[in-house]
């Protein structure tokens, strides 16, 4: 049995508040603009700017921090996924709509370009890619989705829903689930005339950043 974890001391504790508030700052700040100067997340976290340049030492670091908890969370929906042996068609829909949830792309497709990836973050897009096509195979192989779709077509379908954004968090989060829904139906039912145009490749995608 796990030896429970000890409680942070006063001073650990507020280093752990001031960085996830330094977190969900450069999240809200550089998804909105991905090219705003890092002393405004200073000043969205409430702290100041040394504080952040003492937890990130610039903002390339910030950025690749934020692409990959978008990576780390889409991974795991993706796992969870594949994990699931129920109704292949669920599993794959619940799939769509946790990443849409997390808003992955917001931290991933969205930032491309915007700073150089690192070895671990190459990685760790292409495990997200294997897992993506694992799921995707076997729910084609169910009959479940239409033919002529592409497991690269779902990262143009998620960036889509990523740019739904209107009033506050809750109104963009129904509005974003209501888009999908429409999508998930125009996937899952037979094609009556077949999609124009070649789907994305990967190396069309991964040359974005």
């Amino acid at each position: 049995m796990d030896a429970p974890s000890r409680p942070l001391s006063g001073r650990r504790a507020e280093a752990a508040r001031n960085d996830q508030r330094i977190l969900d700052a450069a999240r809200a700040v550089f998804v909105a603009d991905p090219g705003a100067p890092i002393a405004a997340v200073a000043e969205h976290a409430g702290v100041g700017i040394g504080a952040l340049y003492r937890r990130y030492a610039s903002k390339e670091e910030l950025l690749r921090r934020l692409c990959a908890d978008g990576l780390e969370a889409y991974i795991a929906a993706a796992s969870e996924a594949l994990a699931d042996d129920g109704d292949p068609w669920e599993a794959f829909a619940r799939f769509m709509r946790r990443v849409v949830d997390a808003d992955t792309h917001s931290l991933t497709s969205r930032l491309a370009g915007t700073f150089t990836p690192t070895e671990e973050l190459n990685r760790d897009a292409g495990i997200a890619q294997e897992l993506n096509e694992r799921l995707f195979e076997r729910t084609r192989a169910a009959g479940a989705i239409r033919s002529d779709l592409d497991v690269n077509d779902l990262n143009f379908v998620f960036e889509q829903i990523a740019a739904v954004r209107l009033g506050d968090e809750g109104r963009t989060g129904q509005l974003r689930h209501r888009y999908l829904a429409l999508l998930l139906e125009a996937v899952h039912r037979p094609a009556t005339t077949p999609l124009p145009g070649p789907p994305p490749t990967w190396q069309e995608l991964t040359a974005r950043w």
